[in-house]
C-alpha cells in the first residue's frame, strides 16, 4: 500500500504538470485537477506511442518526463488547486483512496496480466514497438496504448504495474470535483481491475467521464472527440464512445468538421502502431491488408479466430460442433451456457432492450444517440465474438444514463459502503467466490492477504525458463508454465509454438543481429523441422 500511495505522488503531480502543458496547447476538455491529470495521460501516451517506434521506454524515457511534469507542477503552483477541496471532500477521497490502495496491493489474478498485460510491457521498456511482433505471440500483437503508457512508468515511478490503482484515485478526484455521484457507485466494482494494468478498468472510466460530460452538453467537441479515439486506441471494442462523440458534435453541437482533425490524427497513428506491430490495421481482424511482409500466416490467424469462436461459448463447444449450430442454436446455446456466464449474457440482452424502450420514452436526443452507438458496438462484438468481457462496459453505460439523476451523494455513498464491502470480502476471503461461484473461473487464481501488502504490493517471481533455437531464432519458453510473464526476452508462449509448428512455420529474426528489426515467419525446412520436434518432445517431457 505504501508503495502504491509513494507512486501516486510521484506520478499525480508529473500528469498534472503534463496536462498544464497540453491545456496551454490545445485548451481544456474538463478543467480541474482531474481535468489536468486526464489531459496529461493523453499527451504522455500519445508521445511515448510515437517514440516507441524508435526507442525503447526505459528510464532514460521516464526521468525526463517526469522531470519535466514535475517542473511544470510547482512552476505554475498547481498544488494550490487541492486547496479547492473542503475538509469533508478530502475525509472521502482518503476513505475511498485507502480502499482502493487496499485493494491494488493483492496478489494479480487476471490470466491476461501474465500472458499479455506484463509480456507487452517487458518488450515496450526493453526494446520499444517491434515490427511484426505477433509473428512471435500473436496476443503481443495488441500492444494496447495503456501499456505503452504504464510500461513508460514501470522502470522507477510505478516498478510494481500498479497504474489501474493510481487511476482510480484519479477517478476518485474527479467524482468529487464534478460532483458527479452516480460514479462512485462503480468504484467498488472496479477494484476488481487494480491490481494489473488491464486495459478494461481505464477504458471504462474514461467512457463514463465522456459519457458525463456529453450529458452535461460540454462544447469541446475537438477534444471529446479525440479523447473518444484515444480510448479506441486503448481497446477497440469501444467504437461506440468515438461513435457517440461523433453524432454529438455533429448533430447536436453543430461543429465545424475540422474539430475531428485532432482525433483522426489520433486514429491514423492507432492504425499504424498496429499495421507495424501486428500487421494489419486493427487487431486481430485481418481486414485491411497492405501486403506488409511481416503480417501473420494466415493459418495462425485462422486458429486464433476459431478459438475466439470457441471463447464465446466459455470452451463448452469445439469449433466442429459449433460450425454444425443452426441459427437458433447459436442464439439458445449462448444465453444457456452452463455457469455465470450465461446469467451475464442473459442481462446483456435484457438490458439493451430495457434501454431501448427507456430511449424511446424518454425521447431525448443525446440518450438516443448514446442508445444508437451501444446499439452498433453490441452488433459487432455479437457478430465477432460475444465474450462478456467485451460487452462489460455497456452495463456501466446503459446503469449511468438511466440512474443519473436519480443518485444524489447519500445514496451513492449507501451503494458505495454495501459494494465495496462485499468486493472487499470477494479479494480478501476468495474461498468465498470459489465456494459460492466456482464458474468464476477467475475466484481460482486469487491470491490470499499478507501482511507484506500494507507496505508491499504482492507479485509472482517466476523465472523458470528454457532456451530453444529453431532458425535463425534463439528464444526463451516458461517452464512448465504457459505463460511468460517472468521469462527473459525473446520469449514465446508454449500454445503459439505448437500452432506455428502444426502449421509448418516459425518466427524468425528480419535481421539476426538486432530483435528490434521485427520478426516474420516463414516455412520450417528439414533441419528447421528436426530441431522443432526437439523442442516439442523438450516441452512435453518438462510435464513429466
Amino acid at each position: 500500500m505504501v508503495f502504491i500511495l509513494l507512486s501516486t505522488f510521484i506520478i499525480v503531480p508529473t500528469l498534472m504538470g503534463f496536462g498544464k502543458i497540453m491545456e496551454n496547447l490545445f485548451g481544456s476538455l474538463l478543467g480541474g485537477i482531474a481535468g489536468k491529470i486526464i489531459s496529461g495521460i493523453l499527451g504522455i501516451s500519445l508521445i511515448w506511442t510515437v517514440l516507441a517506434f524508435f526507442i525503447p521506454l526505459n528510464i532514460y524515457v521516464e526521468i525526463p518526463t517526469v522531470l519535466l511534469g514535475m517542473i511544470y507542477f510547482f512552476k505554475d503552483k498547481l498544488y494550490l488547486e487541492f486547496y479547492g477541496f473542503s475538509k469533508k471532500d478530502y475525509s472521502l477521497i482518503s476513505i475511498v483512496s485507502l480502499i482502493i490502495l487496499f485493494c491494488g496491493s493483492f496478489y494479480p489474478y487476471i490470466l491476461d496480466h501474465f500472458g499479455y498485460y506484463v509480456p507487452s510491457i517487458k518488450w515496450l521498456t526493453e526494446f520499444g514497438l517491434i515490427k511484426g511482433i505477433s509473428n512471435l505471440d500473436l496476443t503481443l500483437g495488441q500492444m494496447s496504448v495503456w501499456h505503452i503508457f504504464q510500461a513508460g512508468f514501470s522502470n522507477f515511478s510505478d516498478p510494481f504495474l500498479r497504474i489501474n490503482s493510481i487511476l482510480l484515485i484519479i477517478y476518485t478526484l474527479y467524482i468529487i470535483e464534478k460532483k458527479s455521484w452516480i460514479q462512485l457507485c462503480f468504484v467498488p466494482v472496479l477494484l476488481l481491475f487494480s491490481q494489473s494494468p488491464s486495459p478494461d478498468l481505464p477504458v471504462i472510466i474514461f467512457s463514463l467521464i465522456i459519457l458525463n460530460e456529453i450529458v452535461k452538453e460540454n462544447k469541446n467537441t475537438s477534444l471529446l472527440f479525440a479523447f473518444s479515439v484515444f480510448v479506441f486506441a486503448m481497446k477497440p471494442t469501444m467504437i461506440w464512445l468515438p461513435i457517440v462523440s461523433f453524432l454529438y458534435s455533429i448533430f447536436i453541437i453543430k461543429s465545424n468538421i475540422k474539430n475531428l482533425i485532432p482525433g483522426i490524427v489520433i486514429l491514423l497513428l492507432f492504425f499504424i502502431k498496429n499495421i507495424y506491430a501486428f500487421g494489419y490495421p486493427v487487431f486481430p481482424v485481418s481486414i485491411g491488408d497492405l501486403g506488409v511482409r511481416w503480417k501473420p500466416n494466415p493459418e495462425v490467424l485462422k486458429i486464433s479466430s476459431q478459438y475466439a469462436i470457441q471463447k464465446t461459448y466459455d470452451m463448452q463447444y469445439s469449433y466442429e460442433e459449433i460450425q454444425k449450430f443452426s441459427g437458433f442454436d447459436y442464439i439458445k446455446n449462448w444465453l444457456f451456457l452452463d455457469g455465470i456466464k450465461a446469467k451475464i449474457n442473459i442481462l446483456f440482452i435484457f438490458s439493451l432492450l430495457f434501454f431501448i424502450v427507456f430511449t424511446f420514452i424518454k425521447k431525448n436526443k443525446i440518450i438516443s444517440l448514446i442508445c444508437i452507438s451501444i446499439l452498433i458496438k453490441s452488433i459487432l462484438v455479437l457478430l465477432f465474438s460475444a465474450q462478456y468481457r467485451f460487452f462489460i462496459d455497456v452495463f456501466f453505460v446503459i446503469f449511468f444514463v438511466i440512474f443519473i439523476n436519480y443518485f444524489n451523494q447519500k445514496k451513492s455513498l449507501v451503494i458505495f459502503s454495501a459494494l465495496s464491502i462485499i468486493f472487499i470480502g470477494f479479494l480478501t476471503l476468495p474461498n468465498i467466490l470459489q465456494t459460492y461461484l466456482p464458474s468464476f473461473k477467475l475466484g481460482n487464481f486469487m491470491g490470499k492477504f499478507e501482511k507484506e501488502q500494507f507496505y508491499k504490493p504482492s507479485t509472482y517471481d517466476y523465472n523458470k525458463f528454457q532456451s530453444y533455437k529453431i532458425g535463425n531464432l534463439k528464444f526463451n519458453v516458461s517452464k512448465k508454465y504457459p505463460y511468460n510473464f517472468d521469462t527473459q526476452l525473446p520469449a514465446i508462449s508454449e500454445s503459439f509454438i505448437f500452432e506455428d509448428i502444426k502449421a509448418n512455420i516459425f518466427p524468425q529474426l528480419i535481421d539476426e543481429k538486432n530483435i528490434k528489426k521485427g520478426f516474420i515467419w516463414k516455412k520450417l525446412n528439414t533441419e528447421e523441422k528436426k530441431e522443432a520436434e526437439k523442442v516439442i518432445n523438450s516441452i512435453n517431457n518438462s510435464y513429466k
